[in-house]
């Protein structure tokens, strides 16, 4: 064996590029196993080792060609130790403010863990803004991998009608924040939807993900030929072309519902936006006949009845008595609106009712709102119809929160739901307004066509 392994050994010396290409030709062709060569492993491991050194070209050290591109994007004033720094990480998150925000629960929301940015925000006069006014606001974070707040944007729009957005902006320079406020164009696109009715309103819209802003200017527009709670039937559909205002790119919030059709028992009902220069928007038919009306049908943009007009047993006393009114629950905070135009006659806290507005209008019809969280109306101040005048709560006799809404007329209660679709009326057209009207109708005619096309897609 010594012998052998002796022989094994020299011709490995003298031959070892012939004795492993031999080799592996075997393994690969036979499948010989690994204890054929273990006993070989000691034998080989004591084989001398020869070390050889060699000149290698000056050519063979040039950097490979797919070097060169990555060369030519850095910047050729970079550092080496800037050409091997880690990429920022930066991340960014969105929300909007809500009503119960402090400044501690938007950050923290924002994944912002940032003392520093905490008191800024609380104490700078132009940071501040960030919590007034009504909530909603658009706000961006970019933090690092800290949690360290970058940059803090907010937008909002001033009011309903506003074509300009103000900004907010907050940036970390140095070891502080620097903040300014500014104001900018809003941009306006126009989006369109359609259902069909399977249940109510409310999942019909939902179901076509059409915002409740939008969906309670339906329900609001034609509320006064269409008794959403009787006349609704499986089937009816409805199709909409309504605003989204935005600023650069992010959505602020919905607008204003330019048209919509509404087929109801195979009858269609048609409206359109429609203003001209230096005469206020109101809706049209497609004739041109004015829709508006005296009374909105809620007080509430989007709601449901509770309890309705009539006897009840009162949910406090559980006794059997009149109810004079029509109960709309909501959350706590929730915007109450007047109905019509008017004059507020009363605005204050009154018994049962709680925090409560009378609101006088025209013929001796009064409305009433009670058992508010706030009010935001004052005696004497005029309002106009849609105008928000407090926020659903539950003061005074109360079970839950909700707005208690009347309709007296000359001091008698009277059923609202019958009554606040009463017509007003807006001005007529004018002959010189016919042709802008025909173009805008034509217009809304084929962005209805469009919206009519989603449902045939979804329905396929």
């Amino acid at each position: 064996m010594n012998e052998l392994a002796q022989h094994i050994k020299r011709t490995l010396v003298k031959y070892p590029k012939h004795f492993i290409a031999g080799l592996g030709a075997v393994l690969l062709g036979t499948g010989v196993t690994a204890f054929g060569v273990a006993p070989l492993e000691a034998e080989i491991a004591n084989l001398p080792v020869q070390q050889i050194v060699e000149t290698v070209p000056h050519a063979a050290l040039q950097p490979l060609a797919l070097a060169a591109p990555i060369a030519a994007s850095a910047s050729a004033s970079a550092t080496p130790a800037e050409l091997q720094a880690p990429v920022p990480f930066v991340l960014f998150r969105t929300d909007f403010t809500r009503r119960d925000d402090t400044v501690q629960s938007l950050l923290q929301r924002l994944g912002v863990n940032d003392s520093a940015a905490h008191q800024f925000v609380r104490s700078h006069p132009d940071a501040a803004v960030l919590m007034r006014g009504p909530a909603g606001k658009l706000v961006r974070a970019e933090t690092d991998d800290d949690q360290r707040l970058l940059r803090l944007s907010v937008r909002w729009l001033p009011s309903n009608d506003s074509d300009r957005y103000q900004r907010l902006l907050i940036e970390r320079s140095g070891s502080g924040f620097v903040a300014r406020v500014d104001q900018v164009e809003a941009q306006r696109s126009v989006r369109v939807a359609s259902g069909t009715i399977r249940s109510t309103l409310f999942a019909a819209t939902e179901a076509a993900d059409l915002p409740d802003r939008v969906a309670s200017q339906l329900a609001d527009i034609f509320s006064g030929q269409i008794d959403f709670r009787r006349d609704l039937q499986r089937g009816d559909s409805f199709r909409v072309v309504y605003e989204a205002i935005e600023s650069e790119g992010e959505l602020l919030r919905y607008g204003r519902l330019l048209s919509a059709e509404f087929v109801n028992k195979g009858r269609a009902h048609q409206v359109l936006w429609f203003e001209a220069e230096g005469q206020p928007g109101a809706y049209f038919t497609f004739a041109g006949e004015s829709t508006r009306r005296a009374f909105l049908a809620s007080p509430l943009e989007f709601s449901r009845i509770s309890s309705g007009f009539g006897l009840r047993f009162h949910p406090v006393t559980g006794l059997r008595r009149p109810h004079l009114g029509v109960d709309f629950p909501a959350p706590i905070g929730t915007p109450v609106r007047s109905v019509g135009d008017g004059v507020v006659k009363f605005a204050g806290s009154q018994r049962g009712f709680g925090n409560v507005v009378f609101i006088q209008h025209r013929n001796n019809i009064v409305t009433v709102y009670a058992h508010l969280h706030r009010i935001d109306v004052r005696q004497g101040q005029s309002v106009a119809q849609s105008q928000y005048i407090g926020q659903v709560g539950c003061t005074g006799v109360c079970t839950g929160p909700h707005v208690h809404f009347e309709y007296r007329l000359n001091g008698i209660h009277r059923d609202p739901m019958l009554l606040v679709a009463e017509g007003g009326g807006s001005a007529p057209l004018t002959a010189a307004l016919r042709p802008a009207f025909e173009q805008a109708a034509a217009d809304m005619k084929q962005k209805l066509a469009a919206a009519a096309t989603l449902v045939q897609a979804s329905a396929q």
